[in-house]
């Protein structure tokens, strides 16, 4: 914890007077009274404020107590990436949508959603070997886009990772019940008189997550060793459901291909980007690897080649063993297996579903948990969040509070309700860092032009605002005069950016190839699926960034303004210290 001139090294899981809001302006009802007047000015200066990568590497490391340990290879990136997706989008959510949205083109979904995941990847990449550090995205938006936008981006990327555990979580449940031969339902509490998206109540689901966070505290490298020796197991199983699926495979059952339309397609491929959530957690064990600038590459694209690849050839062995109609929504596979007379082998689908759940369970828990750390170094949240355990090298008071979150919501809140909050959250926080690669590689302090500065907002907003026109008319139309007038200004703007303005920083390590088009084209794509999502995930969206404006504006705001000052005032203190020793030793 940070006070005064230094760092104090304490424990984890410790509890003293300021761990939660330990800064001046809330000292006293004076002091936070004052805070409050001073809103407007400390926001625009939040607003406008850009930490800086040496900031986000050196100095917010020091606020934890201890140092992350550097354990992490490119292999052990690889397998915590595959062991982070493959699980409860192919085992549970394939059935769902190849049933309800897509039919047998759900193969179709699976390869638009992991195309725009790959986009994502390339920008991830970039930003975790140039900034290899656990706070990921939030710490990319910090730097390129300001305070503001990385603390609406924080809050966001704690609710994906907080859904995305009580989702699997849930589908842990579903699996396990047919591994016993029983409905899911049976293993859970229903309560008839509450609603039914919340009164189906999983206990289940909740020791599942308490196991999990309990080896995510022990250790990362425990973990690292856990996911690589489940995800090696669950990889056969897939192998198997491949090979046997296969051997039962009926062409006809891809008749109709496409019974929902193109439509069907492009809804089904926003719910399943919940299938790609978590290859970002391998970026946020940047700051645990040992070499960021070889292992992040290999990790992060591997991983998602690997799961698309499995994606596609398990939606397609699914659709092709069974009409889509006869698909099973809770346990697909499982059941088509049953549906060809191999009772047997739906125990082996169902090992294999609980052991990938399980890694996605616990990739997720890691990584959500350096998330929550980074952002409390920065003291957004409380920095009681922030500490590192000594003796274990891991987060744990980050780890335990926000799997009980998960737990609470997992207990209550049925699959469905999740999987599209949680597309939203994930599709919106690309979207923000697309954008800042397009800041990073065009803007520069010092080096930029206001000339160019102002031609690059331009070109982004336009970028930004065709891409939602776009959205906007496939949601609500089914004609083509929109495309025909916004298309054009997206390449046009898209191709301005290239031509017009030069770029002001290149990458030190690794680069994002054919820029600004990949990133807008990632842009692009996400918007795009964002208008193909319910409208009641958005009022619930909504809802919840309303929540984080309210917290930011009461409590974030001014804990992190005290503690950017505190440090400024720190670093000029240090600076006027080394002038008046380096004038002593010159008189010398």
């Amino acid at each position: 914890m940070e006070g005064g001139g230094g760092v104090r090294k304490r424990s984890c899981c410790t509890i003293r007077k300021n761990d939660f809001l330990p800064e001046e302006s809330f000292k006293s009802w004076e002091n936070y009274t004052t805070a409050l007047l001073e809103t407007p000015r400390r926001l625009k200066d939040r607003f406008l404020t850009r930490s800086s990568e040496r900031a986000e590497i050196s100095e917010m490391t020091t606020r934890s107590s201890h140092q992350m340990k550097k354990t992490l290879n490119w292999w052990d990136l690889i397998w915590l990436g595959v062991g982070s997706v493959v699980g409860a989008g192919i085992f549970v959510l394939t059935g769902l949508e190849a049933r309800n949205t897509a039919g047998p083109a759900v193969i179709l979904s699976y390869v638009v959603s992991g195309f725009s995941a790959m986009l994502s990847v390339f920008c991830y990449t970039e930003f975790a070997v140039e900034i290899p550090v656990a706070g990921g995205s939030f710490a990319y938006l910090r730097v390129e886009l300001g305070d503001f936008v990385a603390f609406i981006a924080a809050g966001n990327i704690l609710l994906e990772y907080v859904i995305s555990c009580a989702a699997v979580a849930r589908s842990w449940t579903s699996y396990f019940a047919t591994l016993c031969n029983k409905n899911p339902d049976d293993f859970r509490i229903v309560m008839h008189n509450m609603n039914p998206d919340y009164g189906h109540l999983d206990p289940i689901a909740v020791v599942i997550l308490a196991l999990v966070c309990i080896l995510a505290v022990y250790s990362t490298k425990g973990s690292s060793i856990f996911n690589y020796v489940a995800s090696v197991v669950h990889t056969v199983i897939l192998v198997f459901i491949v090979i046997a699926g296969l051997v039962h495979a009926k062409p006809q059952n891809y008749v109709p291909f496409a019974p929902f339309g193109v439509r069907g397609v492009f809804q089904a491929s926003a719910v399943l980007y919940f299938a790609y959530v978590g290859f970002d957690a391998v970026a946020t064990m940047a700051e645990e690897t040992k070499n960021p600038s070889r292992d992040i590459p290999i990790g992060l694209v591997g991983s998602m080649v690997i799961a698309t690849a499995a994606y596609c050839l398990l939606a397609a062995t699914l659709c092709l063993m069974q009409p889509y109609t006869n698909i099973d929504v809770d346990a697909p596979f499982s059941v088509a297996f049953s549906a060809i007379g191999w009772d047997w082998a739906k125990y082996i689908v169902s090992l294999g579903a609980l052991q990938g759940m399980t890694t996605v369970l616990l990739v997720t828990t890691v990584g959500q948990a350096r998330y929550l750390t980074h952002i409390s170094r920065t003291h957004m949240m409380p920095p009681w969040f922030a500490l590192v355990n000594e003796r274990t090298g891991t987060p744990v008071n980050a780890t335990i509070s926000l799997v009980l979150i998960s737990a609470v919501i997992g207990f209550f809140t049925e699959l469905e309700i999740l999987s599209n909050l949680l597309s939203i959250s994930t599709l919106f926080i690309f979207t923000l860092v697309a954008v800042a690669l397009l800041v990073r590689r065009y803007y520069s302090s010092g080096v930029t032009t206001k000339g160019n500065q102002i031609k690059l907002i331009v070109f982004i907003v336009v970028i930004i605002v065709s891409s939602c026109g776009i959205s906007s008319y496939w949601a609500v139309s089914d004609g083509w005069i929109g495309y025909v007038i916004l298309c054009p200004i997206w390449i046009l703007a898209t191709g301005g950016l290239w031509f017009v303005v030069p770029q002001a920083k290149e990458p030190k390590l690794w680069g994002v190839p054919l820029v600004p088009w990949l990133p807008s084209i990632s842009i692009f794509v996400n918007i795009f699926l964002l208008g193909s999502i319910d409208k009641g995930s958005f009022v619930r969206f909504g809802l919840w960034t309303v929540l984080l404006l309210v917290y930011y504006v009461l409590f974030g705001l001014h804990a992190s303004y005290d503690t950017a000052k505190e440090f400024e005032a720190q670093r000029c203190a240090e600076r006027e210290l080394n002038r008046l020793e380096d004038g002593v030793v010159s008189s010398t």
